[in-house]
């Protein structure tokens, strides 16, 4: 049932009634009363026979008119002092009366109007007025067909409004059962709604969100697998060192098992350090600050080069780079995450570039000349813990890019890869400049 449409009924009904009495008033503010309009023109033979036969007669015979009209006519017609005939009208009704105009009254199918002003037909007639009843008035027709008339406006307006609501009735239900699936578990459902209804939208969001929400379970799943195997790796060799540990007797074995445990142990807490931070990462908001940037990329660089590292570092940072406004500690997070993934993956050179883009942009660029990454890798490699077969033995745990391209995001910019010119992956970042101070 279109419980829509049920609920709209009565609300354009009474939208229809009110604007009817609404036109009522309005029109008998601006133009007069329109039922009496309507007695007037229904008693158009009697205003007729009155002004332009009875108040044409000359004068002293304008009462042998009226005896002669009575004779003939179906209405009656009486002469009433003017005191009798101003009780029961209403004060407008009164006035007009006082001044000679005819008045009608609807519900009595009469009129009355004062013979003359100055006694002119005869003695005293200035004090009289007369009075014809029994008008052929009837007023009920005219509101029939007025109720007609706004019945059919009411037809006309609720046969669209029946099928628009049925089509939205619809596309409710859909989003309702839609909802109902997601709440069992099933986010593979999808809202279907027509694409000329106005709640395209809404379920173009809905499921748009329920993509995103199995994205982040499955990536919860996937991050969830891929600790539990990079934590397998450590836990294995620190329980195989400790069962060798009991068996030997030898102090330089143990001390050889003990070293090896402390190494374990250190990857292990690594592993966590990393997995904190991705986790802060995920549920973070920016503390912007203006800082820096160049003394900062400075600061970044040099870290690097104190590590002894053997490769060679070419850097190239523009001289109006400026300050900007976001979390330093997060910049230099993403800096430093980037240029040792070079570092440890190029064979013997990296470069680093800096500037600002004309199109209100920062661009940094970590360029090596490694094994590069293949096209079809180059957006898994900023999930956690992926890591690719080229990568070999290399230290790691898969989480440095995916930190780096998380806080990039948290900066309004983004992370991408391309072909370097040394031949090896190539990582550019861009945010803008809107940030700066």
């Amino acid at each position: 049932m279109n419980r829509l449409f049920w609920r709209l009924l009565p609300l354009t009904l009474l939208a229809l009634l009110a604007a009817s009495a609404v036109l009522y008033l309005l029109f008998s503010r601006l133009y007069g009363d329109p039922l009496e309009d309507i007695a007037r023109r229904q008693a158009a033979a009697q205003l007729f026979v009155l002004e332009h036969y009875i108040d044409a007669a000359p004068r002293d015979e304008w009462l042998e008119r009226l005896n002669k009209v009575r004779e003939v006519s179906p209405q009656h017609y009486e002469l009433l002092p003017l005191d009798e005939a101003l009780q029961g009208l209403g004060s407008a009704q009164q006035q007009r009366l006082q001044a000679g105009t005819v008045v009608l009254d609807v519900a009595g199918r009469r009129l009355l109007r004062r013979v003359d002003l100055q006694g002119e037909r005869y003695v005293d007639s200035e004090r009289e007025v007369l009075r014809i009843s029994g008008l052929p008035i009837d007023v009920a027709q005219a509101l029939r067909q007025e109720a007609l008339r706004w019945g059919v406006v009411a037809l006309v307006l609720l046969v669209p409004l029946a099928l628009w609501s049925r089509l939205h009735w619809r596309g409710l239900l859909a989003l309702s059962s839609t909802a109902e699936a997601w709440g069992a578990g099933h986010l593979s459902a999808r809202a279907e709604t027509p694409a000329s209804t106005s709640l395209r939208p809404l379920a173009q969001g809905m499921n748009q969100m329920a993509e995103r929400l199995a994205g982040l379970l499955e990536g919860r799943r996937h991050l969830l697998h891929a600790v539990s195997h990079e934590l397998r790796t450590p836990i294995a060799r620190m329980g195989f060192d400790l069962e060798l540990l009991r068996d030997t007797d030898s102090p330089a074995e143990r001390h050889a098992r003990i070293d090896a445990l402390e190494r374990d142990l250190a990857q292990l807490q690594a592993l966590v350090t990393e997995l904190l931070s991705y986790s802060r990462l995920e549920q973070a908001q920016l503390q912007a600050e203006p800082f820096d940037l160049d003394a900062l990329l400075r600061q970044c660089l040099g870290a690097q080069e104190l590590e002894g590292t053997a490769r060679a570092l070419q850097v190239q940072i523009a001289p109006d780079i400026g300050r900007m406004c976001g979390d330093a500690h997060l910049v230099a997070r993403v800096v430093g995450n980037l240029l040792g993934n070079a570092l440890k993956y190029a064979r013997h050179q990296v470069r680093f570039s800096a500037r600002a883009l004309p199109a209100a942009q920062w661009e940094l660029r970590v360029e090596d000349d490694g094994p590069g990454i293949p096209e079809g890798e180059r957006q898994r490699v900023f999930e956690p813990f992926v890591r690719l077969p080229q990568t070999g033995n290399l230290p790691g745990h898969g989480l440095g890019l995916a930190i780096a391209a998380r806080g990039v995001a948290l900066h309004g910019g983004a992370i991408q890869i391309e072909k370097s010119a040394l031949g090896g992956a190539c990582l550019v970042v861009r945010w803008p400049r809107g940030g700066q101070a």
